[in-house]
C-alpha cells in the first residue's frame, strides 16, 4: 500500500475527479454513481418540461429559464464537470437564439475573472515555495489556537471575518487560501504520522479540510458585510436605496445594522459547520513540539520566498487602500471614487501576479519566481465556472426574466405587509445569488423590491436593505459568490458537502436577515 504524498495531494488536486480518481467505500460509490448518472436524463428533462409550459412570458425569459434550470441540475449531480455545465448552458443559450454569441460570453470579460487568475496565480507561488506553509506554522504557534483543530478552523473564521470587512471578499479568500491549505497539509501530516488514516488516504477528502475552506468562503461572505466596502452588492444596494429613498446611510450606520448579523452568523457557522464535518481528530496533541521543528526545518526565507511576499504585500497593500480611503474620505469623495476605479481588484491581482514573472530567482540564469507551467496549473476549471455563472446572472437582467420572476411571485402571493415584502425580498435574493453570483442578485433583485413595496404602501427601506444583505448569503453553489467558487477550487470541498452544508446557511441566514433587520433599522433609527 503506497503512502500518499499529502504535499503532492493538495497542491496538484483536481476540482473535478472522476469515480476512478477517487478512493471511495462501496456505499459511496454507487451513491455517486447513481447521482451522476442521474443528471445525464434529468437534466434535459427538466429542461425540456419547463420549455413545453404554456407560460405568460416572454419567449426569450422561458428559454433562459428553462436552460438554467437544467445547468443547475448538471451542477448538482456532476454527469460532467461542473465548468463544463456551465459552458454546456453557455452554448446552448446561443444555440436556442436567447442572445448572440457576442452578448452572452461578453461578461466573460469581468473584473472578477481576472482576479481569481491573479489570485490563483499568487496562491500557486506560495505553494510551491512553502510560503504557505510557514504563515501556516506561524497560526499554529498561537497561543491556544494550534491546540484543536476546533480552535483552528474557529480562529481562521474571525480572521477571515474582520480582513473581508475592509478587504473584498474575493481578495480575503484568495490571499488565506494558501494559509488554510498549509495548515490543512500540516494536520493531514499529523494524521497520517499517528496511524490515524490509512496509508493511502485522500487528504483532499478529510472532513477537517471541508470545515476550515468553508469557514474561509463563509466567512468572508458573512464578515462583507459588516461595511458599506466589504462587499460590491452592498455598494450597489445601499447606493440604489439612497436613490430611491432620499435617505442617506453613513458609514456607522451600516456598521450598526450588520454587526448583530455578522456576529449571530459567524456563530451560526462556526457551530454547524464543526457539526457538519467533524474532524477527524480535535486535540492536536504534540502540535507545539511539532510545528517548532517544522519551523526549524524551514530555516530562513528563501529568495522565491521573499519574492513570493514582496509580490503578495503590493497586492494586498493595493487591495487594501481603497478601504482605508473609504474610511478617510467617505465613500461619496471623489478621492474614494478615482482611488477605487484605478485599483480595480481584478487589475491590482493580475499586477501582483505579473511581478511573480519578474522578480528573479537566479539571474545569472534568468530564473524568475515562477514560469508559465507553474501558473497552467492553476484551476482553469473554477475560472470557467464562475464566469459562465456571471453569464448567467447578466442575462437575467438583460432579458427582464429576474423582474418577471419578482413581479409574477409578489402577484401570485399577495404581498402587502412590510413582514411579508421583507421576507420575499430575502429569499428572492438568496436564490438569484445561488444559481448566479452575488453581485449580480443585489443589482437585479434590490430594483424588483422597491417598487413592490411602494405599491403595497410600505416603507421600501428595511425589504431592500435586506434583500442587499441576502445577495450575500448564497452558500449553496460554486457560482454563488467568488469566494465560494475559490474554495471548491481548492479541490477539499465536494459539490455534495458545499450543498450539504449551503442548505442549512441559506435558511438560517435568511431567518437571521428577516428578523434583525427591521428591529436594527428601529434601534438605531435610520431609514
Amino acid at each position: 500500500m503506497a503512502r500518499t504524498d499529502v504535499e503532492k495531494a493538495l497542491l496538484g488536486h483536481a476540482t473535478y475527479r472522476s469515480l476512478g480518481e477517487q478512493r471511495l467505500t462501496p456505499a459511496e460509490e454507487r451513491f455517486e454513481r447513481a447521482r451522476r448518472t442521474s443528471g445525464l436524463w434529468l437534466a434535459p428533462l427538466v429542461a425540456a418540461v419547463f420549455l413545453a409550459l404554456p407560460l405568460d412570458m416572454a419567449p426569450s425569459q422561458q428559454t433562459l429559464a428553462g436552460i438554467l434550470l437544467g445547468v443547475v441540475v448538471l451542477w448538482v449531480t456532476e454527469p460532467v464537470p461542473i465548468p463544463v455545465g456551465g459552458l454546456i448552458g453557455v452554448g446552448t443559450i446561443v444555440l436556442f437564439g436567447v442572445v448572440p454569441a457576442d452578448d452572452a460570453l461578453s461578461p466573460f470579460g469581468s473584473t472578477t475573472i481576472f482576479t481569481f487568475i491573479g489570485a490563483f496565480i499568487l496562491a500557486q507561488a506560495m505553494l510551491k515555495h512553502g510560503l504557505a506553509r510557514r504563515f501556516a506554522f506561524r497560526i499554529l504557534a498561537l497561543p491556544g489556537v494550534g491546540k484543536s483543530t476546533f480552535g483552528v478552523v474557529i480562529a481562521f473564521g474571525a480572521i477571515t471575518c474582520l480582513l473581508s470587512a475592509f478587504v473584498s471578499n474575493t481578495a480575503t479568500v484568495a490571499m488565506l487560501l494558501p494559509t488554510a491549505l498549509g495548515i490543512l497539509t500540516v494536520i493531514a501530516k499529523l494524521l497520517q504520522d499517528r496511524g490515524l488514516v490509512a496509508e493511502d488516504f485522500d487528504p483532499t477528502r478529510l472532513r477537517v479540510g471541508a470545515a476550515l475552506v468553508l469557514m474561509l468562503a463563509y466567512g468572508a461572505s458573512v464578515g462583507g458585510l459588516l461595511t458599506p466596502v466589504g462587499s460590491p452588492p452592498n455598494l450597489i444596494g445601499r447606493g440604489l436605496i439612497e436613490e430611491a429613498t432620499g435617505e442617506r446611510i453613513s458609514f456607522a450606520q451600516w456598521m450598526g445594522a450588520a454587526l448583530p448579523i455578522c456576529a449571530l452568523m459567524f456563530v451560526v457557522l462556526a457551530v454547524v459547520l464543526l457539526l457538519l464535518n467533524r474532524p477527524e481528530i480535535r486535540r492536536i496533541d504534540g502540535v507545539a513540539e511539532y510545528v517548532a521543528e517544522q519551523r526549524r526545518e524551514l530555516g530562513p526565507l528563501s529568495r522565491a520566498e521573499w519574492n513570493t511576499l514582496i509580490a503578495f504585500g503590493i497586492t494586498v497593500v493595493l487591495w487594501i487602500t481603497p478601504g482605508v480611503v473609504a474610511l478617510v474620505a467617505g465613500t461619496d469623495s471623489s478621492v474614494y471614487e478615482t482611488v477605487g476605479d484605478r485599483l480595480d481588484e481584478g487589475i491590482v491581482a493580475v499586477l501582483g501576479a505579473a511581478l511573480l514573472f519578474l522578480l528573479p530567482t537566479n539571474w545569472a540564469r534568468r530564473e524568475t519566481t515562477l514560469n508559465w507551467s507553474d501558473a497552467a496549473k492553476i484551476d482553469w476549471g473554477t475560472i470557467l465556472l464562475f464566469g459562465t455563472g456571471i453569464i448567467f446572472g447578466s442575462l437575467l437582467a438583460s432579458t427582464g426574466l429576474a423582474e418577471t420572476i419578482g413581479t409574477e411571485a409578489n402577484d401570485w402571493l399577495g404581498l402587502s405587509s412590510a413582514f411579508a415584502i421583507t421576507a420575499f425580498a430575502v429569499v428572492l435574493a438568496i436564490v438569484v445569488s445561488e444559481t448566479t453570483s452575488n453581485t449580480a442578485a443585489a443589482a437585479v433583485v434590490v430594483p424588483i423590491v422597491l417598487p413592490i413595496a411602494v405599491a403595497a404602501e410600505v416603507d421600501p427601506f428595511v425589504p431592500a436593505l435586506a434583500a442587499t444583505f441576502a445577495a450575500s448569503f448564497g452558500f449553496m453553489l460554486p457560482v454563488s459568490t467568488p469566494q465560494n467558487a475559490i474554495a471548491y477550487g481548492s479541490g477539499v470541498v465536494p459539490i455534495t458537502t458545499m450543498i450539504r452544508s449551503g442548505f442549512g446557511f441559506d435558511i438560517l441566514g435568511g431567518l437571521l436577515i428577516i428578523v434583525t433587520v427591521p428591529l436594527m433599522v428601529e434601534l438605531i433609527g435610520i431609514g
